[in-house]
């Protein structure tokens, strides 16, 4: 059993990657966007940056849906932005189940494929707060890195190719 939680800004691929991972590996496929209030949404469409106290029960409802999940001994992918170490440690803390992937790529590739994206309430404009946000896994969170200039299919592979070679 493992959760996977798929991390890195807004257009890095996140939803893509977990649902290609979940897909191959027969795992659940948990949205994170989908456990966001609906005055976050609101506020993200209106082009205002999530404050951390927006975030808190966000992330806790995620939390909560994985150690569901690992409680009943299923498998699942996570797409959450978890941009700080903080949200990271509310994600994976306490789970030796759980990995971290986070997805890396240069803020002007993720700029163009954010401009490209049709209705999503995410705007581009706040990829600079994305960015401001991100603190990236240090070596202790063991992350699988995995650089997302590829297609979405090779960025699956990669993953997947790097999970199988963690020793549990």
């Amino acid at each position: 059993m493992t959760i996977a939680v798929v991390m890195g800004v807004s257009g890095s691929g996140k939803t893509t990657v977990a649902a290609g991972l979940a897909r191959q590996e027969g795992w659940i496929l948990l949205e994170g966007d989908s456990f966001h209030p609906p005055a976050n949404i609101a506020k993200m469409k209106a082009g205002m940056p999530l404050t951390d106290e927006d975030r808190w029960p966000w992330l806790r409802a995620i939390a909560a849906k994985e150690d569901e999940l690992r409680a009943a001994g299923q498998s699942a992918v996570v797409a959450c932005s978890a941009l700080k170490r903080v949200y990271r440690d509310i994600l994976i803390g306490g789970r030796p189940d759980t990995v971290l992937v986070y997805l890396r790529g240069s803020k002007a590739l993720i700029a163009s494929r954010m401009e490209a994206r049709k209705n999503h309430f995410m705007p581009a404009a706040l990829l600079d707060s994305q960015f401001a946000t991100l603190e990236e896994p240090g070596p202790d969170e063991h992350p699988i890195v995995a650089d997302i200039g590829g297609s979405p299919d090779a960025v699956v592979e990669d993953v997947i190719r790097q999970l199988k070679e963690r020793v549990w």
